[in-house]
């Protein structure tokens, strides 16, 4: 049976690669986006010359409308739903004091609440399915927390619990719910650290240096498999051995 995939940010970077693993592994993939129309179309087009059905979806993910949409348009075009990747992420910076409340609010719209409304109504086709799989891209900075971005390091902490409690309630489904935490990762999203300071990061990690967007994938990817079905509730660091430091 094809399994059919929803990978959410997936016009670039890591989501973009999942959904490259996901086709190489046999999968149909619906590419989800938020404002980056032309790239998960060319996404869309990579996942096409390997073979695979494929889909670009627009949704904000903050807003459980256009989830819901998103998802009856997955199940609509591509007839059932089995693996969800959430991997959409949106980054901003500020200590306590510079915060603004908004931006607060908006990070864990997006990574949390997002996180949780595609969960929520992609697990009634999974049941249905009686397989699925469910992998939540959460960071380094849900252990290390972030001096200069509490909003962020809260709202991916916030993701392994919600991976625990899902992996929990999901199982006697044989659906697996697991996390995947990256290290640094060569993506848009860090683009300016890694300008700045990346000889001071590359040193700071034991293999010495940057991961790229496909290394993540393949651990996702695997978690989305046959062979990770023995794994649920895991939250799996790749992050070059920075923990060792």
């Amino acid at each position: 049976m094809t399994k059919v995939a929803c990978v959410t940010g997936a016009s670039r970077g890591i989501g973009a690669a999942t959904a490259l693993k996901l086709a190489q592994q046999g999968c149909d993939v619906a590419v989800n986006y938020l404002s980056r129309a032309d790239a998960a179309r060319a996404v869309v087009r990579q996942l096409e010359s390997l073979g695979r059905r494929a889909i670009a979806v627009q949704a904000d993910l903050s807003d459980d409308a256009q989830v819901q949409q998103m998802i009856k348009t997955v199940v609509r075009e591509l007839g059932e739903l089995h693996i969800l990747v959430n991997s959409a992420g949106y980054s901003s910076h500020g200590g306590i004091e510079q915060l603004a409340i908004d931006e607060w609010r908006k990070m864990l719209a997006v990574t949390l609440d997002g996180a949780f409304y595609c969960a929520k109504l992609a697990v009634p086709h999974m049941r249905q399915a009686g397989w699925g799989r469910i992998v939540n891209l959460c960071s380094l900075r849900a252990m290390t927390g972030s001096a200069h971005g509490p909003h962020y390091a809260a709202a991916k902490a916030g993701l392994i619990g919600l991976t625990k409690s899902l992996a929990l309630e999901l199982a006697p489904y044989n659906i697996t719910v697991n996390a995947v935490a990256p290290g640094y990762t060569d993506t848009e999203m860090n683009q300016k650290s890694l300008a700045e300071k990346g000889e001071q990061i590359r040193a700071s990690i034991p293999l010495r240096r940057i991961a790229r967007p496909e290394e993540i994938a393949s651990v996702i990817a695997f978690l989305c498999s046959d062979a990770a079905s023995y794994i649920t509730g895991e939250t799996t660091n790749v992050n070059g051995g920075i923990y060792m430091r």
